[in-house]
């Protein structure tokens, strides 16, 4: 029997191991090309939406006023929380759920609106009472009484620090309380003021406690129409009661005040305790806000 001598035969094994490897290669690629892509992780669709964050100012004692804008519409609207600090610390809470709900539900905020968020505009007097910097629970609220945190560090009311009917000394339900020494004395009515200039909302909505009702606002000219609409909206929907006029006492130098003295529509929203955030109900009023805009 003829036999290959061994160098043949390794020469003709070392061509069919060169050809098997040719082969796996093309294989390799074709089966590359016809694979599905896989997206990159980068691409993938993200679900909550990230707000622009900025700082307005600084409280008395240095803390950072912030405020949180979603959207990007023509129409924008503004929500403010805990401008009486710890004594209204439930308006704070509510303020923070409503940002973790639009950053879950991005669509609650149609293309035509912009949405921004000051949830703590006092948060000085906030932290008296839960002894934490920025987001706290219910939890590390402190029990008993908590009128001493309705006043900034300079025992301040804010809103009686705002330039309408302004007088150094106000009233709080019956009682005198400091306006500070002008209007805007205070930074952290400054911050406020500052971002509604630079900002001009078309309506801004303050969250209080603890009244059960919807109060619209009006410095020397009356109410406008387009805020009893919006308080109307509101109240309507949260089942808060809508009034027209605050008439308990005389109040001067207030926020909603002075934002209808420069043509801006403003409502106070006063939740029935001041424990709880009563958020079906307040969810209910902002959502009925922003289909009234949602219109114009």
């Amino acid at each position: 029997m003829q036999t290959f001598p061994k160098q043949k035969l390794a020469i003709i094994l070392g061509s069919i191991g060169i050809l098997g490897i040719g082969v796996f290669v093309v294989f390799s690629l074709w089966s590359k090309d016809k694979s599905p892509e896989l997206a990159p992780v980068d691409s993938v669709e993200v679900t909550e939406t990230e707000p622009v964050h900025n700082v307005l100012g600084a409280s008395v004692e240095g803390r950072n006023i912030e405020s949180y804008t979603y959207g990007n519409g023509d129409t924008h609207l503004l929500f403010v929380g805990g401008i009486h600090g710890g004594y209204e610390w439930n308006s704070v809470l509510l303020a923070y759920e409503f940002m973790d709900y639009v950053e879950e539900n991005p669509d609650v905020v149609p293309d035509s609106i912009s949405i921004t968020v000051i949830p703590s505009a006092n948060p000085d007097a906030v932290q008296k009472v839960t002894g934490k910097e920025g987001r706290f629970t219910a939890q590390d609220v402190s029990s008993g009484d908590k009128s001493f945190a309705r006043f900034n560090a300079n025992n301040v009311d804010l809103n009686r620090n705002f330039d309408c009917k302004w007088q150094s000394q106000s009233t709080w339900q019956g009682n005198p309380v400091s306006a500070g020494t002008k209007p805007f004395s205070e930074p952290e009515a400054v911050a406020i003021k500052n971002f509604v200039e630079a900002n001009n909302p078309d309506a801004v909505i303050f969250w209080h406690s603890q009244a059960g009702a919807v109060y619209a606002s009006e410095c020397e000219d009356g109410i406008f129409f387009e805020t009893l609409d919006i308080m109307n909206a509101y109240a309507n929907a949260a089942g808060y009661r809508a009034v027209e006029f605050f008439d308990a006492y005389e109040i001067t130098g207030d926020a909603e005040g002075w934002l209808a003295s420069i043509g801006i529509p403003a409502i106070t929203v006063e939740l029935s305790t001041h424990e709880s955030i009563e958020w079906q109900k307040n969810l209910a009023g902002i959502q009925a806000v922003i289909s009234y805009y949602n219109r114009q």
